[in-house]
């Protein structure tokens, strides 16, 4: 409840649920590690802030308390930001995975009216084994904003196998550029209840759900790369217009790559195994982005009132490549999901395509082999890759309007650029135990 500063030398342990409250602010030196034991987590609570600002030699890492090699998802709870921005949910909403305990009170999130809010500074931070659920189907994600403003400053942010979600937005404006994240035992990127915020230069890397900490809950059998909602209920839960329920979800998601599972026997719901879904009356911008091994489909757009968006232009999806798709390598599954409810753009004229080669690992990216390693993985384009081109450029219309001049236009697709470093390397982990 008092200003307080976390020093590198020292290794910190969270025992328990710990709140930084009272308008305290929590700084967090360069090259610090923090340890999460089992049922323990961090909440940054409203007003309150966190300065975590590491380097790319020296990043900030919230991880297991259990040795290396024995390590696994929910260990732990994960990082909570809880900020006083906006969200399209009336009534008292308490977040998901808190309210369970005499030591874990409700925390409420909705309520707050500036989307503005500063929660505070990550950079260069790693959250690893996290998503412990404290009772059933209540997980914690590994990075959760739960109403966080814009004038919050997120960037080079990584979730290393979480048991939940690796990133989720709750209402909020907040922006991020830099975001990884690696083997997700829910979705990488998940926003709803009116986020607007803008985020650029996303990896997701799937290529296994793994097991988890026995009693921590269970990984889903519906992993996404995106995964973005309006309100989440048709009726009730605080949506009083259902899935047009105010502020509208309308973030912008730019410069991604969304690398799949392919065909692994724990996607097991029939809805799962997508690269990107968008549904519930959701909007938002999503350009220059790589789709790939995702079993189900490419996207799947979802709910009349999400066709309303795009037929309104609150709902774009521009200069994507699609990769490699479908049950087996080679065999591409649709780029829009079909069935009940579902519905397809035309791809034509959005610029979203299927790679000429649908072979990922020699024509798109330079390291993604079947069973990767720390030094194997690499996500920057192969001489040649298509993805090297077909982005939109500078941006414009409304793209321009959204993106402002935090987004900035590319004539590439994916989380690369080119002519740039490989912006992950150095702080970024691997890891499976």
């Amino acid at each position: 409840t008092s200003n307080r500063t976390f020093h590198a030398e020292t290794t910190y342990t969270l025992a328990g649920f710990v709140h930084v409250a009272n308008n305290a602010t929590l700084t967090i030196e360069a090259g610090t590690t923090i340890l999460g034991t089992t049922g323990s987590a961090l909440f940054i609570m409203r007003g309150s802030r966190i300065m975590a600002e590491g380097t790319a030699a020296d990043p900030i890492v919230f991880t297991s308390d259990q040795a290396d090699g024995s390590r696994k998802p929910g260990d732990w709870g994960g990082l909570i930001v809880i900020g006083n921005g906006v969200l399209n949910r009336t009534g008292s909403i308490i977040l998901e995975g808190t309210g369970t305990s005499a030591t874990n009170p409700d925390i409420e999130y909705s309520g707050g009216t500036l989307n503005s809010d500063n929660s505070g500074s990550l950079r260069y931070v790693r959250v690893e084994f996290a998503g412990f659920g404290p009772a059933q189907n209540q997980e914690l994600n590994s990075f959760t904003f739960a109403a966080v403003g814009s004038g919050t400053q997120l960037s080079h942010l990584q979730s290393l196998a979480g048991l939940d979600d690796s990133f989720e937005w709750f209402g909020g404006a907040v922006d991020s550029k830099y975001l990884v994240s690696y083997e997700s035992g829910d979705d990488h990127f998940d926003a709803s209840e009116g986020y607007v915020g803008r985020n650029q230069y996303l990896i997701a890397f799937q290529s296994d759900i793994l097991d988890p900490r026995a009693g921590a809950g269970t990984p889903s059998g519906d992993p996404q790369g995106i995964e973005n909602d309006g309100c989440g209920s048709a009726t009730g839960g605080g949506c009083a217009n259902g899935y047009n329920s105010a502020p509208l979800t309308i973030p912008m998601f730019a410069n991604f790559t969304l690398v799949g599972p392919g065909p692994i026997p724990e996607v097991t719901s029939t809805s799962g195994g997508v690269g990107m879904v968008l549904r519930r009356g959701v909007g938002g911008y999503y350009v220059n982005g790589v789709i790939a091994r995702w079993p189900k489909a490419a996207i799947s757009l979802r709910d009349a009132e999400t066709q309303t968006r795009y037929d309104d232009g609150e709902l774009i999806l521009r200069n994507i490549l699609v990769v490699e798709t479908g049950a087996t390598a080679g065999v591409n599954a649709p780029l829009f999901e079909s069935g009940s409810g579902r519905f397809a753009i035309d791809s034509v004229a959005e610029n979203i395509e299927k790679a000429v080669d649908a072979d990922l690992t020699t024509a798109e990216l330079t390291g993604i082999p079947a069973a990767p390693t720390l030094a194997s993985l690499d996500f920057s384009l192969t001489t040649g890759a298509e993805a090297r081109t077909g982005g939109t450029g500078a941006l414009t219309g409304a793209l321009a309007t959204k993106g402002g001049t935090f987004i900035t236009g590319t004539a590439y697709r994916g989380a690369w650029d080119p002519a740039g470093p490989k912006w992950w390397s150095g702080w970024t982990n691997y890891a499976k135990n």
